[in-house]
């Protein structure tokens, strides 16, 4: 969706979400991530593997349950089991490097704070600790006094908003992946609908009015 957002040039979208592996196959979020970049003519699209499955600590990195069927009212009540330790200050350090190298000021991420599963890294606080971060650790900002700013427009939306901002921009959902534990059936990939980020995708296209076009388990869409 960030690739449809108007935005300066030359500019760096922060590393795409946690790789979730598959045994059949590989992640289901880099593949989505690739359709996406092919679909809106990313100009260059690079993957960096990082593996934090080393480090644990979340039920996306270790032989942990994710967690399923939550009350709407306990998602954002505290840190899930589902928060991968220090992951968008990681893929962030790495946009920033590559931002670096390319000449860019503006790195654009993809976190949200208002619908939200209550992550530490995705609260505007984090983001302007990190940018006063990027003024001092890099030759742009320390040497070359330019201004390095992190942007974050889906921030203050709902996921209602999400949704109806990225059918104005044109952005196919269809080619896009949420669900933290998918179910791989041959070649097709359906998205559990029972985790909260399928819960808060589900909430948002039922508010907006809108059928999401990937498909579930149950045909929960």
């Amino acid at each position: 969706m960030q690739l449809r957002w108007p935005k300066p040039a030359p500019w760096v979208l922060a590393p795409t979400p946690f790789p979730l592996q598959s045994a059949d196959g590989p992640s289901q979020e880099l593949a989505a991530a690739s359709r996406v970049a092919c679909s809106l003519g990313a100009e260059d699209h690079r993957i960096v593997r990082v593996d934090l499955d080393v480090l644990g600590g979340s039920a996306l990195t270790a032989d942990i349950e994710v967690p399923k069927a939550r009350r709407r009212e306990d998602i954002g009540e505290g840190v899930p089991i589902t928060y991968v330790p220090a992951r968008n200050t990681i893929f962030l350090a790495i946009a920033l490097g590559w931002a670096e190298v390319l000449g860019s000021t503006d790195l654009f991420l993809g976190v949200n704070a208002v619908d939200y599963s209550g992550y530490p890294d995705c609260r505007p606080a984090f983001l302007q600790a990190f940018e006063n971060l990027a003024q001092l650790a890099t030759v742009a900002g320390a040497e070359d006094d330019k201004p390095l700013r992190i942007h974050a427009p889906l921030m203050k939306l709902s996921k209602q908003g999400i949704v109806e901002r990225g059918l104005e921009l044109g952005v196919d959902f269809a080619l896009t992946h949420t669900c933290y534990d998918p179910v791989v059936r041959g070649a097709e990939t359906l998205a559990c609908g029972e985790c909260d980020a399928c819960h808060l995708r589900l909430e948002g296209f039922r508010e907006a009015n809108q059928t999401d076009p990937v498909p579930y388990v149950s045909g929960l869409n």
